[in-house]
């Protein structure tokens, strides 16, 4: 068997559509071939739907293309350098959004995963719950403990962690309602942060993953700037925007220390920043532009090195997420997350059940 189905990007601004011909990929000595059983859905699907927002990144990443970059899977076939994983073995993973052959998307029933980048589900642990990860939880990594992309702080498992003072560290996490923000705070957690500032989402739910204070984002500029300087004091150099509009990135610049340069880290940035609003000069402050895809970074590989751990020991924690009716891959039902997340309307990370 060479061909297989999948759900396909085939013009930009077009319905994605079903195919039976697509072929099946072969891996190479680091990768695995897996038989999907679930994808999920983020928002940079929707984008790359509707205006393919990686052609300006990627040289090369041409049309048609597969979706979905959160997947679990049973293991069909291993590369000759692999060691980690056997065929049969319950796998989850983070599929290169960048690469540009298509061959590492869930949205599919035959999908490449590489092995540095994959991890075996652990007991206890559904495909559902180990599909929330991937993407976000990266994103939130590298824009932490990344040192040229992100906010440099050291991770935790690296020998610079050992002279590191996270205890006497702060950090403002803005974004709390945002997936991706929940694991920046759970990271932190992990990390040892002594304090986890955190803007806007539930404050239940924040605090029991880490966050020493949860501040509503409500109540005008001064407002929100004034509370988060009660909180986070005059010491502040670490700022982690997981929803990062170029219009409300001062809100974060702001908090930093008026002594000491600090650093803003924003995900996907889509232009440059306002300054309106900026109090600080410039040479005051850094903006860290993220790339989360870990396999660009060897912080990414690292921290996959140790997911099966942190799941186990329970410092990582899966989010909810909503499971599209039946099994297969259905492009209507894929269009229609597609469309709610262009909508802007509730979506809780959707998934596919794409085989059993």
């Amino acid at each position: 068997m060479t061909q297989q189905t999948a759900i396909l990007v085939t013009e930009t601004g077009k319905p994605v559509t079903k195919s039976t011909t697509w072929p099946i990929p072969v891996p190479e000595p680091n990768q695995l071939l897996l038989r999907i059983t679930v994808a999920g859905l983020e928002p940079h699907d929707q984008k790359v739907r509707d205006f393919n927002i990686w052609t300006h990144i990627v040289e090369g990443m041409l049309l048609p293309t597969p979706l979905a970059n959160d997947y679990a899977g049973v293991v069909e076939k291993v590369g000759s350098e692999v060691t980690k994983f056997k065929v049969g073995d319950r796998v989850f993973a983070y599929g290169n959004m960048w690469e540009p052959s298509h061959k590492q998307h869930g949205l599919q029933q035959y999908a490449i995963a590489v092995a540095d980048f994959t991890a075996k589900i652990p007991e206890g642990f559904s495909e559902h719950d180990v599909t929330t990860l991937p993407v976000n939880l990266c994103a939130s990594l590298i824009g932490l403990f990344e040192e040229s992309g992100g906010l440099g702080i050291p991770a935790p498992w690296s020998k610079e962690a050992k002279s590191f003072d996270y205890a006497n560290t702060g950090i403002l996490i803005v974004g709390g309602g945002s997936n991706c923000g929940r694991f920046a705070v759970q990271l932190a957690k992990l990390a040892g942060f002594g304090k986890i500032v955190v803007l806007g989402g539930k404050e239940d739910e924040l605090k029991k993953w880490g966050a020493t204070e949860v501040l509503d984002r409500h109540g005008g500029d001064e407002a929100v700037q004034a509370h988060i300087k009660g909180a986070v004091g005059d010491d502040l150099i670490y700022v982690f925007d997981a929803v990062n509009p170029p219009q409300t990135l001062f809100v974060g610049i702001n908090a930093l220390s008026s002594t000491r340069k600090g650093k803003v880290a924003r995900l996907l940035p889509m232009g440059p920043h306002e300054t309106a609003k900026v109090t600080k000069k410039d040479g005051e402050y850094e903006v860290k532009d993220i790339r989360g895809v870990p396999h660009l970074h060897t912080v990414g590989k690292e921290f996959w090195a140790h997911i099966e751990e942190y799941l186990k020991d329970g410092k990582i924690v899966p989010l909810e997420y909503e499971v599209a009716e039946g099994v297969g891959l259905d492009a209507g039902k894929v269009n229609e997350v597609l469309d709610r997340y262009r909508d802007g309307k509730a979506v809780v990370h959707a998934h596919f059940r794409v085989s059993e």
